[in-house]
């Protein structure tokens, strides 16, 4: 048996997604570890894995498609009517009012345009940790561009803000909403605080492979420590910081840090946003179509201050359709910088959730592109036959 052997099962009608997925682990040869999930307006499709110590229960760390389970939190608190995405954030929180962030409202942080990405002399590992403890360091924080004015990606910061709104409105943390409302009930294998007794589920993530010359070249090019870039990803700490370590800490796995502490499987990442727009397993979709609609729409687009380039933000979510072109442009998800992959289209009814154990080179994985577009293709061919 080959270290690049597909195990799981596809629906009938879905063997060309095991088909590129079985191209993509022969490309990695075993050496990755990756994991695919979809579902079909709410149905399993789609359930599978490849690469050495890896099984469909693995769990491992998802960085920022923790985001989607935060935002989801958010998304259920306004349908409420307990959030309100225009109030400052001040108004629960007093102390963020510092520096000129009286302003700022809950909506300028979920579209990144706060311009509060993290601090002056850099937040410690122990620090990134725990979401309470960056609030604190984030509430004298001036900002670093005026808010709404542009956008910068908050990688590492921008959920401990929502965090600590959240804690003084209900009482609660983000992280005992999401497991009292949506993992528990749903079954989900995505936690925001892994317990103990799932630590054994757990493979740590790897840093890529790259000859000594291949990663002088790549960070001759990357922006110094102070700089935008530098600050969002907190290279401005000393030391800076690593992102391997970061999700190989059991400290963060155990809180559950909402902006990039999530642990969890290609299942519990597809299992969100099948539950979010179409329920599973019984269970009723967790939100309802004005509230897909409204968590859909674009807010950021054109130049990311912090990541550069082009950039894509609907109100927490990124949005998929601008990703994707063939998805449906109110396709949303998130993604996280180890190559995990998330999002539903509501108009074709696809939920997708994707892992992998190894960073790619420099970020990159073009293998998001080929394997969401095998099951997007599935699921049309489908719903053409079936129609």
């Amino acid at each position: 048996m080959s270290r690049t052997d597909v195990h799981g099962t596809v629906a009938d009608g879905f063997e060309q997604v095991r088909e590129a997925f079985a191209e993509v682990a022969a490309e990695q040869d075993g050496q990755v570890g990756a994991q695919l999930t979809a579902y079909a307006h709410g149905r399993p499709v789609v359930d599978l894995w490849a690469g050495d110590e890896v099984s469909g229960d693995t769990l491992t760390g998802v960085y920022s498609a923790t985001k989607g389970a935060a935002t989801l939190v958010v998304a259920l608190l306004v349908q409420d009517g307990v959030l309100d995405l225009d109030e400052p954030v001040a108004r629960r929180w007093p102390e963020f009012a510092a520096a000129g962030k009286d302003g700022i409202t809950l909506r300028d942080v979920l579209t990144h345009r706060s311009g509060v990405i993290g601090v002056e002399g850099g937040l410690s590992a122990a620090e990134l940790a725990d979401d309470a403890v960056i609030a604190r360091r984030l509430a004298g924080q001036r900002p670093y561009w005026k808010p709404g004015s542009a956008y910068g990606y908050g990688g590492f910061v921008a959920f401990a803000m929502v965090n600590e709104v959240i804690r003084r409105v209900t009482g609660q943390s983000l992280q005992q909403v999401y497991d009292e409302r949506i993992r528990a009930p749903y079954g989900l294998d995505l936690y925001l605080g892994l317990p103990e007794a799932e630590e054994q589920r757990f493979r740590p993530i790897q840093w890529w492979r790259a000859t000594p010359q291949q990663e002088a070249a790549f960070w001759s090019n990357v922006p110094g420590p102070h700089s935008i870039l530098g600050i969002g990803y907190g290279l401005n700490s000393t030391p800076p910081l690593d992102q391997v370590a970061f999700a190989n800490t059991r400290a963060v796995r155990a809180n559950g840090q909402a902006s990039a502490g999530g642990v969890g499987s290609a299942r519990g990442l597809a299992g969100l946003y099948a539950a979010a727009v179409w329920g599973i397993d019984g269970h009723p979709p967790l939100l309802e179509p004005d509230t897909v609609g409204e968590f859909s729409v674009l807010h950021s687009t054109g130049a990311d201050l912090v990541r550069g380039g082009q950039g894509s933000y609907a109100l927490g979510f990124q949005a998929k359709g601008l990703r994707y072109p063939f998805l449906s442009a109110n396709a949303f998800g998130h993604d996280g910088s180890a190559g995990s992959e998330s999002f539903a289209d509501p108009r074709s009814g696809i939920a997708f959730g994707y892992t992998r154990r190894r960073f790619g080179f420099g970020w990159s994985y073009p293998e998001h592109d080929r394997l969401a577009a095998a099951v997007h293709d599935a699921v049309a061919r489908h719903r053409a036959t079936t129609s």
